[in-house]
């Protein structure tokens, strides 16, 4: 068989962002700076749009071998885009598919096992010498004639969906490797992620990152109630979430003293959601610092007794901020399932409880009201708590 070049490179389909109007550059712009940042140690590449898709593959002055599976694995997480596909790309010819079609294929069936097919092309060249139904059925045959104890044809659900794209050159591939989608990382600014060890947070920071927030994350530890271990769980979170958004900075607060102090003061009943209300003045706080415009939090309309709607009014109603709970409608089992499928789940369910697990009050009020959280509060001194909070924070880049 004559070997015939052909250059690797990723296709990339965008989705959503092929929507936008005239501001559509701006995601695209952001989208190919992801990408970049993901492949940064790999080598500089040629990464670049065309309509509604995005190319990755290498200058024509690089020598090195173009790494496809590891491209892939690194970029797998990025949001902004629909799918990926590893490609070749060869000169339009109609010697050349056929010679390209027959070595491609003979690389899929090596294995000595039975595999059905199918192809699909799209002729936007159409000048060239074969209509897509032709050149479907060639390809075929030649397949068929090469394999006769391996390949059969399934049109409906193949083994390998042969893709073919003439254009001013000829695109071959079979491989689709799904994405997340949304818009990416950062083209909507930051977000304040209160990131707790369960399981609903780190789910709502995925979910808001997808919507183009880039995150960071605050965790109140209350050593030595909470442990190392549940300190190291967080950490762990945030390094999967960094997984999605790239550079996440966790904003730890030694929560201690200040818990402490609720318990001696605040009525039992009262207890977590004035917890609350102190951790959100200490969010909204760090995040005017740090020229944040929003908090995001994992709580789930009527899931405990913080989280009923007179609670979440008396929790909204201490800071300046909007406050994202992109799971206040959300069956648990659905985030258990998303949970699983972007791979915190199995961190978030570590035997290491959090502060809000630990002091939790027996029959806590599940309808407070303003009126009950000022004398509640009455004891306290807000403006020192909450820059006690501010003055022992750790902060770790991950």
């Amino acid at each position: 068989m004559i070997k015939i070049d052909y250059q690797e490179l990723i296709l990339i389909r965008l989705g959503e962002i092929a929507l936008k109007g005239l501001n559509r550059h701006k995601f695209e712009t952001r989208l190919i700076s992801n990408l970049r940042y993901r492949l940064r140690d790999l080598g500089i590449f040629k990464i670049y749009q065309d309509q509604s898709r995005v190319y990755i593959e290498k200058r024509p002055q690089d020598q090195f071998d173009f790494p496809t599976r590891e491209i892939l694995q690194r970029i797998k997480d990025v949001f902004g885009y629909v799918s990926a596909s590893p490609v070749r790309r060869f000169a339009n010819d109609k010697d050349l598919l056929f010679t390209q079609v027959e070595s491609y294929v003979a690389e899929l069936y090596a294995d000595g096992a039975t595999h059905s097919f199918k192809f699909e092309t799209r002729r936007i060249d159409k000048d060239f010498p074969l209509n897509s139904y032709q050149l479907n059925c060639d390809l075929g045959e030649m397949v068929l004639a090469a394999y006769p104890e391996q390949a059969t044809v399934d049109v409906h659900n193949p083994d390998f969906l042969f893709q073919i794209e003439i254009r001013q050159e000829i695109y071959l591939y079979h491989e689709i490797q799904p994405a997340y989608s949304g818009l990416p990382v950062g083209i909507s600014g930051t977000g304040m992620l209160l990131l707790s060890g369960g399981i609903d947070s780190p789910v709502a920071g995925f979910q808001m990152a997808s919507r183009g927030l880039q995150l960071e994350a605050i965790y109140f530890h209350t050593f030595p109630y909470t442990g190392d271990q549940a300190k190291q769980k967080v950490i762990d979170l945030a390094a999967r979430l960094g997984d999605f958004c790239g550079r996440l900075p966790l904003h730890i607060v030694d929560f201690t003293d200040i818990q402490l102090e609720l318990n001696q003061k605040v009525p039992a009943e009262m207890l977590t959601v004035i917890m609350r209300r102190m951790m959100m003045r200490i969010a909204d706080r760090l995040a005017e610092k740090n020229k944040i415009n929003c908090l995001i939090t994992g709580e789930s309309l009527g899931q405990v007794a913080s989280q009923t709607v007179a609670a979440l009014r008396c929790t909204n109603s201490v800071v300046d901020r909007p406050v994202f709970r992109p799971l206040i409608g959300i069956d648990k089992n659905d985030t258990i399932k998303l949970a699983r499928e972007i791979d915190t789940y199995d961190i978030s369910i570590l035997p290491y409880e959090d502060c809000c697990t630990i002091f939790v009050a027996k029959h806590p009020k599940i309808n407070p009201n303003l009126v009950d959280c000022e004398q509640a509060e009455q004891d306290l001194v807000i403006e020192f708590l909450v820059e006690q909070g501010l003055n022992k924070i750790e902060t770790i880049v991950v």
